[in-house]
């Protein structure tokens, strides 16, 4: 009787202190340093309990004081994120995989919001195009019929007497300068597209001037 009732004593002290440990953290998923991700896969190594962001990107979780999550989503690099004993909230920026393929997965399978869908309204690739009868890059842009000021490019116009009417410009996923166009030749070039509409807002704020989206061919 009184082993039953020591064992008991211990199951319950083990059990309070388990429960204990529980604790909830909350955080955001996005990408691009600002659009969030819907429907993004968390998992919670220590119980293996799979939570999902919402509409906004956030989510709860339930963890231990001291666990690792790893975050999972078509198309992008998956993460791993240590939760420490004063991790309170969470914010993890998803990091697309290079690839037009890529782009298609984030936005087929709803990972950004119905409104922020991409619709590149200009299109030119190597496929079809000859890029090699381009001299610079400058000029291979223009052919598309968009400006080119003062090594900046404007898709949509100069829109203010101040402020900045460049296009955000993104080469083989990553968001770079206007001068990587003095180094980039024509010839490295696999597929342009030019992005003006509403649509630009799955870029977040800094696609409000436009997004030119550029491809190189990668080396075999």
């Amino acid at each position: 009787m009184k082993t039953n009732i020591l064992f008991l004593f211990v199951f319950l002290f083990f059990t309070n202190i388990s429960f204990s440990q529980d604790r909830t953290i909350q955080g955001i998923i996005h990408t691009l340093d600002s659009i969030p991700l819907i429907g993004v896969e968390i998992q919670v190594k220590s119980t293996k309990q799979v939570f999902i962001t919402d509409s906004v990107g956030s989510f709860t979780i339930i963890c231990c004081n001291e666990d690792k999550l790893r975050v999972k989503a078509n198309g992008f690099y998956d993460q791993k994120v240590r939760i420490k004993e004063n991790t309170r909230l969470i914010a993890i920026n998803m990091k697309l995989k290079p690839g037009k393929k890529q782009r298609n997965y984030a936005i087929g399978y709803g990972y950004v919001s119905e409104g922020d869908r991409t619709g590149a309204v200009s299109n030119m690739n190597s496929g079809d195009t000859n890029f090699s009868r381009f001299s610079n890059m400058y000029d291979l842009i223009r052919s598309m019929g968009v400006q080119v000021n003062n090594g900046e490019v404007v898709i949509r116009g100069s829109k203010t007497f101040q402020g900045n009417d460049a296009a955000l410009i993104i080469v083989d996923d990553i968001i770079v300068d206007s001068d990587i166009l003095k180094i980039l030749r024509p010839i490295d070039i696999k597929t342009i597209d030019i992005i003006k509409d509403g649509t630009t807002s799955v870029y977040g704020s800094r696609g409000a001037n436009g997004v030119l989206l550029i491809e190189t061919l990668k080396e075999k």
